[in-house]
């Protein structure tokens, strides 16, 4: 019997993730294609660097900013009821941010301002474009690139305890005190201007949490899990569960696989104080692979509807300029951004079609939809390194 195409590329991809989980790279991962009604999952290696515990289908992983997914299709949901509009600014909702400040140069005092030349908008948090986000470069200390760059708006940031940067340790503040100290700061640009990293979800969260009345979890629940079958996903998993969830691990400075506990595993058995849109939940392939699924179906699941097409389209077509995607940090890596998704906009080492869209989880976790082909792929580990150490170029071999 001869295998699929699907099936021939997903085991050129498992053998070369297998040759990475052999040298010491990561403990193990849970590889996922689907195309049409073919759908595989390989796990590999084990849960724990040298533990006996197996990665299972079933394995439960902390997504990070694959989140922001999930936040942009809520969000979509309150534009379609009415609840939201995309032009609407932010002010209603989020008093905080009304008559902001930006700041003349992004390395100058917090007092050396202009006023905002417009509000924030919902859309402007949806693309990015808040004038806020995380600013990536180098200090004389270290070749690697930092968001902890000492300027003022950033000091003040970490003295705030607003963690607006990786999520751990988390922030202890709920959303209603975590908004009331970023309001103090002033914007980093003019609202609009420019393409930031990750603020925009933290104040999103918030904004769609007070507009539908429901904490973030309860709005993702109703909106989304509940119709998807999503049973397994959320910003916590039942304390009886935690052996599901594998040891997140970074390299050190001796380049060595390193436990990262600044949130211990028992952390994500309790509703945090403040559920991040940018990068809180925990899944399954199972469960993410439903979400991903009803945006490749343009926003129906079985025979529900959950999203409109239009809004799909939305949340999956580039929103930025040229300009501004070449001055996207080197996260966005010249890529454009839709609704809390990467958009490729340029063929690239995985296809020569673009369209492609999805995103990467700081935790070690991959996802992209390619509709040209009606595929998804995901590779989920609990390896920080497996985003930059070569291993995504492997999931080229689909195509080989």
């Amino acid at each position: 019997m001869t295998s699929s195409p699907l099936r021939a590329g997903l085991d050129r991809v498992s053998q070369a993730m297998a040759a990475r989980v052999e040298k010491g790279e990561l403990p193990g991962m849970v590889l996922l294609v689907s195309q049409g009604d073919e759908t595989l999952v390989e796990p590999i290696g084990v849960t724990t660097q040298g533990g006996a515990e197996p990665m299972r289908r079933d394995t439960i992983f902390r997504v990070g900013s694959m989140t922001k997914a999930v936040l942009a299709a809520a969000t979509m949901t309150l534009v379609e009821d009415g609840t939201l509009r995309l032009d609407e600014p932010v002010d209603r909702l989020l008093p905080e941010l009304a008559g902001r400040r930006v700041l003349r140069r992004l390395d100058g005092p917090l007092d050396d301002t202009v006023p905002a030349r417009r509000p924030i908008t919902v859309e402007d948090l949806l693309t990015f474009r808040m004038g806020y986000g995380l600013v990536f470069g180098t200090t004389p200390d270290s070749p690697y690139p930092t968001v902890d760059l000492p300027y003022p708006v950033i000091e003040a940031a970490k003295e705030l305890d607003l963690v607006t940067g990786p999520p751990d340790p988390r922030t202890p503040h709920d959303p209603d005190e975590w908004m009331r100290r970023f309001g103090t700061l002033p914007l980093m640009y003019q609202p609009g201007e420019r393409w930031q990293y990750n603020t925009a979800s933290l104040v999103l969260g918030v904004l769609v949490s007070r507009a539908s009345g429901m904490s973030l979890g309860d709005l993702f629940r109703t909106r989304l899990f509940e119709p998807l079958g999503m049973a397994e996903t959320g910003f916590h998993l039942p304390a009886d569960q935690l052996g599901r969830l594998p040891v997140h691990y970074m390299s050190g400075p001796t380049g060595e696989l390193t436990p990262q506990n600044q949130t211990t595993p028992e952390d994500w058995t309790r509703e945090p104080a403040f559920p991040s849109g940018a990068a809180g939940l925990v899944s399954t392939v199972d469960d993410y692979l439903a979400f991903a699924r009803m945006l490749l179906a343009g926003g129906v699941h079985g025979e529900r509807r959950v999203l409109s097409e239009r809004s799909v389209e939305l949340v999956t077509t580039n929103h930025l300029t040229a300009e501004q995607r070449a001055t996207g940090d080197i996260v966005l890596g010249g890529q454009g951004w839709g609704y809390g998704v990467a958009v490729v906009t340029e063929p690239d080492e995985i296809s020569a079609v673009p369209g492609r869209y999805g995103w990467d989880g700081g935790y070690g976790t991959v996802w992209f939809n390619h509709p040209a082909r009606n595929l998804v792929v995901m590779a989920m580990t609990q390896t920080s390194d497996f985003l930059f150490n070569g291993s995504l170029a492997d999931l080229g071999r689909l195509d080989q």
